[in-house]
């Protein structure tokens, strides 16, 4: 039986990890390059892979997230998230380019933006349905796949839409963070996307519990380094300060 060739491609980049496009031209002589390039985005679309630089990866081998659920997160340490949201919100400026991330405590930040005419995209469709009640903010929601688990919006669309976007602050929320690993997350996808909103933003201020310091998830999105402000609820270690020292990271407790 003579399958049409988008099933065999299909086929082919759900059974394993990472399928290259190099792979893809030698088991498809006859067609294109190109041609092979829009198989790839078009499976992307229906939610079965990610593209990638030279090929594609499988999100059967990706979508397994360590991340809490979104309900489970939200209901945690609210009274020191809201602490840290307030800490945080001192660096929100009117005429700047914003980014708020996904989970409980960047949502936090909400009560505390100050009434002045503000510019947000995020990534958390919750956050926006909350920030498109303020008459004085613009809301842009980046496009993507959307995860079950944490209710965030991610992959390449979601890349390319970032690569388009001037981003002044950053604020991000990581689900981990240890010297050895840097600031961690358990979703591939969201990883990656994270990882191009601290390289496209001026500024990166890192919310963070302190319960998740010194816990390590499967992804580095960044490092200390790449970071301007670290804002947190408890005083890290002395190793930690030193490092954020050496790193010009500005900690802030919130108190």
């Amino acid at each position: 039986m003579n399958y049409p060739r988008k099933v065999l491609v299909r086929e082919i980049l759900v059974s394993k990890p990472f399928t290259s496009l190099k792979e893809l031209e030698e088991r498809f002589p006859e067609v294109s390059s190109m041609t092979l390039r829009r198989d790839i985005e078009f499976f992307e679309r229906q939610g079965d892979v990610i593209k990638v630089r030279g090929g594609a990866r499988s999100m059967k081998f990706i979508t397994t997230s360590m991340e809490e659920s979104f309900s489970t997160r939200s209901g945690a340490y609210t009274f020191s998230k809201q602490k840290i949201a307030q800490a945080a919100s001192v660096f929100i400026e009117s005429g700047r380019s914003l980014f708020f991330d996904s989970g409980s405590t960047v949502m936090q930040l909400i009560p505390f933006i100050p009434k002045t005419r503000l510019s947000v995209n995020t990534t958390d469709p919750n956050l926006a349905l909350e920030l498109v009640k303020k008459d004085n903010v613009m809301v842009h929601i980046v496009g993507g796949l959307l995860s079950r688990d944490n209710l965030s919006l991610s992959g390449m669309q979601s890349i390319d839409y970032i690569s388009k976007t001037n981003i002044d602050l950053a604020f991000i929320s990581p689900s981990g963070f240890s010297l050895k690993y840097g600031f961690t997350s358990g979703n591939y996808t969201e990883s990656e996307l994270k990882s191009a909103i601290v390289k496209k933003a001026g500024c990166v201020i890192m919310m963070i519990h302190s319960s998740k310091i010194g816990k390590s998830l499967p992804y580095t999105f960044c490092e200390l380094g790449n970071v301007q402000k670290l804002v947190t609820d408890q005083m890290p270690d002395s190793e930690i300060l030193d490092a954020c020292r050496r790193c010009g990271v500005e900690v802030i407790v919130a108190k």
